[in-house]
């Protein structure tokens, strides 16, 4: 069976945004010193078919993502080119540029999801999408935790695990560190 993959960005005080909302405590990393964690990525994009958004997410990525380049981001390509499910009840399309638009799901995200992981396939990642992430955590739908933990503070915000989470242990299975002071973590269920 295939696997789902969540992986977020966040501050050492366990947000995925600050109190505004806005994602800068990780967007400000310069392009020479995350080259690592880049080609990192892009061998990561080799071993999933699928991206999983959520419609605010969507409408992050869609504004930038499919007019980058593999010259200004090392993953543009096999990014856009890979599929994509946008999860939403108030979109009707959700075009990518000159790549192939995203396909729009409706109805029970959980439900879908569950059934996409019974298919044959590569693995599916989830970026961003926090309702829809702590909604399949509750559903324990949850394979891998891809944290990329970044050294900065937000002082509050979003966080991604919500306090009412139940108690659930998981076994480590990668840590890097960059030069930007980003670890990243990779966490999967215990067996």
């Amino acid at each position: 069976m295939r696997k789902l993959i969540i992986e977020e960005w966040i501050s050492l005080d366990g947000h995925i945004s600050d109190k505004e909302g806005q994602l800068d405590f990780f967007t400000t990393l310069t392009a020479e010193e995350n080259k690592y964690s880049d080609a990192d990525q892009l061998k990561f994009l080799e071993t999933i078919d699928t991206i999983l958004l959520g419609r605010k997410t969507y409408e992050l990525f869609v504004d930038f993502w499919p007019n980058a380049t593999s010259e200004q981001e090392v993953i543009a390509d096999k990014l856009n080119a890979t599929g994509k499910l946008v999860f939403s009840n108030t979109i009707e399309k959700a075009p990518w540029g000159k790549w192939p638009e995203a396909e729009v799901i409706k109805g029970d995200a959980v439900e879908a999801i569950r059934k996409l992981k019974s298919l044959p396939g590569k693995n599916m990642v989830l970026w961003g999408s926090i309702s829809l992430a702590q909604a399949l955590m509750k559903e324990n739908l949850i394979d891998e935790y891809h944290i990329q933990l970044c050294p900065a503070l937000t002082g509050g915000g979003r966080k991604l695990f919500p306090d009412q989470a139940t108690m659930q242990q998981f076994e480590l299975i990668e840590v890097r560190q960059y030069l930007t002071g980003v670890v990243f973590l990779s966490y999967g269920k215990l067996k």
